[in-house]
């Protein structure tokens, strides 16, 4: 009995000795040791999202840094000063009209959903003609914002307009830089900072003129097809009393006068 005990005992020591070298064994592996994939792609996106926002911020304060050393403000803030009051005045009333965000129509209204006949080509020229005024009056501002983004995102498409512009950009910042003085001289000829401002824009006309002027082209052909074939067919006509609308504000009571309106044959 006393040999099987001490079996028993030496069989279950070892057991757990081998237990103990396979546990450490697995800690010690490398493979065990390292985190889990999801872990370590997270923590990976983490880091590069972060070194990117660093990256862009680190970028867009040194250009703001280069645009106040360099005279940035006070060359706007000139421009701004040589325009007359009127001027201002009369432009900022036209472009809070014309870019009023009530004219903008929403993609439901658009593209006439949930309505029954939306698009359908009227047979009867007079009355095409006011479809035509009215969709061209009433969806002026989405056709405008589809040409600016075609227009855009033809111009993010080419590689040549944006190295053109980015040359264009970085010569305004000599300019501006060599003039912050108030002038800048070119072959001992000094140049006051309105004319070399006055040259720049010159050039700026003809190299962009240049650059874009197939994007241009392009862009205003195509929206213009697409705004035309919706002026011709899109039916907004249970829209045409949209601006006569009359909002009421108020309580409504038993004495309100267009309530009280007198029938006929009776006396006021």
């Amino acid at each position: 009995q006393s040999r099987l005990s001490s079996r028993s005992q030496s069989h279950t020591k070892r057991s757990s000795q081998k237990l103990a070298l396979v546990i450490v064994g697995r800690s010690n592996d490398p493979k065990t040791m390292a985190d889990p994939p999801s872990a370590s792609g997270d923590a990976t996106s983490s880091i590069a999202a972060s070194g990117a926002a660093a990256a862009l911020g680190g970028v867009m304060a040194s250009v703001k840094e280069k645009w106040d050393s360099a005279g940035g403000q006070d060359v706007m803030s000139n421009v701004s000063g040589a325009i007359p009051q009127n001027t201002k005045d009369m432009l900022s009333k036209t472009t809070s009209k014309l870019f009023n965000r009530q004219a903008f129509r929403s993609p439901t209204v658009f593209f006439g959903f949930g309505e029954e006949r939306p698009f359908y080509l009227e047979k009867n020229p007079p009355l095409l003609v006011e479809r035509i005024k009215h969709n061209f009056s009433f969806f002026y501002l989405n056709y405008m914002v589809m040409t600016a983004v075609l227009f855009v995102l033809t111009v993010i498409v080419s590689p040549s307009a944006l190295i053109g512009m980015a040359l264009l950009g970085a010569g305004w910042m000599s300019v501006i830089k060599a003039t912050q003085d108030g002038h800048m001289e070119v072959k001992g000829i000094k140049i006051s900072q309105k004319n070399a401002t006055i040259g720049m824009s010159a050039v700026s006309v003809v190299v962009l003129f240049y650059l874009l002027s197939h994007i241009f082209w392009w862009t205003l052909f195509t929206s213009g097809f697409f705004a035309g074939a919706h002026g011709v067919l899109r039916d907004a006509s249970m829209h045409k009393d949209e601006e006569d609308k009359v909002e009421m504000m108020g309580d409504l009571g038993e004495d309100a006068s267009f309530l009280n309106t007198p029938q006929l044959g009776e006396t006021v």
